[in-house]
């Protein structure tokens, strides 16, 4: 596996897809578009998507399919583009792995059912679908056996399974700093959405993070990518401070749809794509749109 060309992508702020919807719950591909070649053209090595944030419960799997070679088209090369299966079964994403390396994409996401696993189970799971592309691990599809039993899952795969080759951090502290220590020389590892986990994991070995920012402000993401290139922790942590600790505490706080409905918002804000999400899930309102606009603005985020 060429994982010096895996870190080389990852290393700083990665694009994470919050799937673009019309007002009438179609995807919005134009919007799409829009999304993709902002984030590159803002400096993010890597687009992405994830279960999660890409919303795989509002879409079928003939959507999913279709934006993942969409993306790719779009991507074309100029950043790493790593497809994401959903919470599926082995052979269902075994079969994806192989249409998203037929698309182009560079690598997959992947996570088990979460509906108990065992550690020999996940090994097997993870060596059957990382055949036909590199497989990156959501770890909090390994929280079913918890942290020792998610630490042996890690120490197998890097000695039986060849195709894993890395984790993006979604378990939490105590596998993090484990997981890194034992996998990084081996493994690509980025955190989750925050520049505070990317931060709490470094010293163990960490090449990037999800970035909320290179989404639509990406003048802070590089800041904060510069200053940890310099080794100039003071300065990352004023920009954690000043940005990033603000910032989520009032996305996922200020409005009763939830900060993943705040982060649509927030694109649609930065003129990239519509606030919309497919129903049920709400959308802020034009009244909540103004008081998001208010506090990014007076805190030069927009």
């Amino acid at each position: 596996m060429d994982t010096d060309r895996f870190r080389h992508h990852l290393a700083g702020p990665v694009a994470s897809i919050n799937t673009p919807f019309l007002e009438h719950d179609g995807i919005d591909y134009a919007g799409l578009r829009r999304f993709v070649d902002f984030c590159i053209d803002s400096g993010a090595g890597t687009v992405l998507f994830t279960p999660g944030d890409s919303l795989y419960s509002l879409l079928t799997e003939a959507e999913i399919a279709e934006m993942t070679e969409f993306t790719a088209r779009v991507v074309n090369g100029r950043a790493l583009f790593i497809a994401s299966a959903g919470f599926w079964s082995t052979k269902q994403t075994a079969g994806f792995a192989e249409y998203a390396r037929d698309c182009g994409a560079d690598a997959l996401i992947v996570a088990p059912p979460d509906r108990g696993m065992t550690v020999d189970g996940l090994v097997a799971y993870y060596g059957a679908v990382s055949q036909a592309l590199p497989a990156f691990i959501l770890s909090a599809g390994l929280v079913s056996v918890g942290v020792r039993g998610a630490l042996e899952t890690v120490e197998r795969l890097l000695d039986e399974v060849p195709g894993v080759v890395g984790f993006k951090e979604d378990f939490g502290p105590d596998f993090a700093r484990g997981a890194c220590v034992r996998a990084h020389e081996k493994w690509v590892i980025f955190a989750g959405g925050q520049k505070q986990t990317h931060m709490d994991m470094l010293p163990y070995g960490c090449d990037g993070y999800m970035s909320t920012f290179i989404k639509f402000k990406p003048e802070v993401a590089r800041a904060y990518s510069s200053a940890i290139e310099k080794k100039d922790l003071d300065s990352a942590v004023d920009i954690i401070a000043r940005y990033d600790m603000p910032l989520f505490d009032y996305l996922y706080s200020a409005f009763p749809a939830g900060g993943d409905a705040a982060q649509h918002a927030v694109l649609e804000l930065a003129g990239i794509c519509g606030r919309w999400r497919r129903s049920p899930l709400p959308d802020l309102t034009d009244e909540e749109m103004e008081q998001l606009k208010a506090f990014l603005t007076g805190r030069d985020m927009l």
